[in-house]
């Protein structure tokens, strides 16, 4: 009885939509979850004072996690993370061009590339990887579909900024926007820890919230109609 509920808890959202699997799916899935995330990447709210926008990537970031697990979900954002150092402009858009506007959602493309330790959220798209990895692994144990989702999308949440906060203080002390203007002086704050809080946490806890409660609501939601389409086909 023990090894049956076992493998219930280990099953992941794709593994119980997609049972039958082979290293081309599994392929398919991880470069799939990462354009998907490259399309979140691009709906973006501008807030002034902070040079990181406030996109749908957590969100996606999120979902991706809970849906392939823990390797699969954080192979497809290392891929991601590396389209955008070496092939596509996937990254969220530059804050030049959300200087002219508020909000902006995906079309026309306005993503970015580079490398991303030359990004101030680079942190960011690096924590992609392990929040990934994290929630992956929460949802393997069951976390996604029972009450503990909001706080396994918390602890997600938590591993991106560990990864952002760290980078943009680096950048914070030792970057500048151009050659009149560092990072240090542009940012509002009595201290580099001031700063990079202001900068790249304080703007971000509503917009945050709102996403953990959405990925919060869908994954449940998905894994009852999951439920409800095992239940039906065995009826039938």
């Amino acid at each position: 009885m023990l090894a049956p509920q076992s493998l219930v808890a280990n099953k992941t959202l794709i593994s119980a939509i997609i049972p039958k699997r082979g290293l081309l799916v599994d392929s398919l899935l991880i470069v799939g979850f990462a354009l998907l995330t490259s399309l979140f990447a691009q709906i973006a709210i501008r807030f002034p004072g902070t040079p990181v926008p406030i996109t749908g990537q957590t969100f996606a970031v999120l979902c991706t996690g809970a849906a392939l697990g823990s390797k699969r979900g954080a192979l497809s954002m290392l891929v991601y993370m590396l389209l955008g150092m070496f092939l596509l402009p996937v990254f969220a858009p530059a804050s030049g061009f959300m200087d002219e506007k508020t909000f902006h959602f995906i079309l026309p493309w306005s993503g970015t590339d580079g490398m991303v330790w030359n990004l101030a959220s680079g942190g960011y798209i690096v924590g992609f990887i392990f929040a990934a990895y994290v929630v992956g692994k929460l949802a393997e144990l069951g976390w996604d579909r029972k009450t503990k989702v909001s706080l396994a999308m918390f602890l997600g949440n938590a591993s991106i900024y560990i990864f952002g906060l760290a980078g943009l203080a680096y950048f914070i002390a030792f970057k500048s926007i151009n050659a009149d203007l560092t990072f240090y002086d542009a940012i509002g704050g009595s201290n580099v820890l001031d700063k990079t809080l202001r900068a790249g946490l304080y703007p971000f806890i509503a917009g945050d919230a709102f996403k953990l409660l959405l990925a919060a609501m869908v994954l449940p939601g998905a894994w009852a109609l999951v439920k409800q389409a095992e239940d039906k086909s065995e009826d039938e």
